[in-house]
C-alpha cells in the first residue's frame, strides 16, 4: 500500500503535483499583480492555502518561485511556435501561429503581463532561457521562413521581424486588456471580438507577406 502510494501515480505523487501547481498559480496571481518585490511569500501561501513553511519545502525562495513561474510562462509562449507547421503552405501556418498566440493571450492575460514586466525590468532572472532555448528555436523557425523567402513563397521580408511582429500585435491583446475594452467595450472572452481580432491581425501581416507580383 505504502508502494502505491509513493508511485509515479500515487495519491501522495498526485497531491504534491497539485500543490505545486496552485502555489504557481497564486503566485503567477500575484506576481502579475503587484510584482516580485511588491508580492510577499505569505500573501502567496495565502492564495494558495498552504502553510508558508510549506510553500517554502517546494520552493525555497520568492525568487526561486518567481523563476519558476516564469519558466512555465516561456513554455507556454514557446508552445504555438514549436507548434509551427511546416507540412503546410506558407502563408497558412502564418496564419495558425497567430491564430495560437491569440489564443494563448486570451487564456493566459496574467502571464502576458508578468511575461512582459519581467521584460521591462530586462528580464535579470530569465535571461538564460531566452538566450537558450528561446534563441535556438526562433532561429530554428527563421531558418524555415528565410527558406520559404527565397523560395518565392513568401515577400522579402526579416524572419526576425515577422515573428516580433506578431508576438508584438498578438500579445497587446492581453497585456493592453483594459485599453483595449475601454475602446472597444469588450475583449478577447467574447468570442464574437476574438474571431473578428484574429481574422483581421492574419489579414493585415498575411497580406504584408505574401509573394509580390512580379511585371
Amino acid at each position: 500500500m505504502q508502494q502505491e502510494s509513493s508511485a509515479p501515480g500515487g495519491r501522495r505523487s498526485r497531491a504534491v503535483a497539485a500543490k505545486k501547481k496552485a502555489i504557481l498559480s497564486a503566485g503567477l496571481t500575484l506576481f502579475s499583480r503587484y510584482g516580485l518585490h511588491g508580492a510577499t511569500l505569505e500573501q502567496v501561501a495565502e492564495h494558495a492555502q498552504v502553510s508558508k513553511t510549506n510553500l517554502l519545502y517546494y520552493f525555497p525562495s520568492k525568487e526561486a518561485l518567481y523563476v519558476e513561474v516564469l519558466k512555465n510562462i516561456l513554455a507556454i509562449w514557446l508552445a504555438p511556435l514549436k507548434a509551427f507547421r511546416t507540412d503546410l503552405q506558407p502563408l497558412t501556418a502564418i496564419a495558425e501561429y497567430i491564430r495560437l498566440k491569440m489564443e494563448v493571450s486570451r487564456d493566459n492575460p496574467q502571464a502576458s503581463r508578468l511575461f512582459c514586466l519581467e521584460m521591462l525590468q530586462g528580464a535579470p532572472l530569465l535571461m538564460a532561457e531566452l538566450s537558450g532555448d528561446l534563441k535556438t528555436l526562433v532561429d530554428e523557425k527563421s531558418a524555415i521562413i528565410s527558406g520559404w523567402v527565397r523560395e518565392g513563397k513568401l515577400a522579402a521580408v526579416d524572419p526576425h521581424h515577422l515573428i516580433f511582429m506578431i508576438w508584438a500585435t498578438t500579445q497587446h491583446y492581453a497585456d493592453f486588456a483594459t485599453q483595449v475594452e475601454a475602446v472597444t467595450g469588450t475583449d478577447l472572452s467574447d468570442a464574437a471580438f476574438f474571431q473578428r481580432t484574429v481574422s483581421h491581425v492574419q489579414q493585415m501581416i498575411i497580406e504584408g507577406i505574401r509573394p509580390r507580383q512580379t511585371a
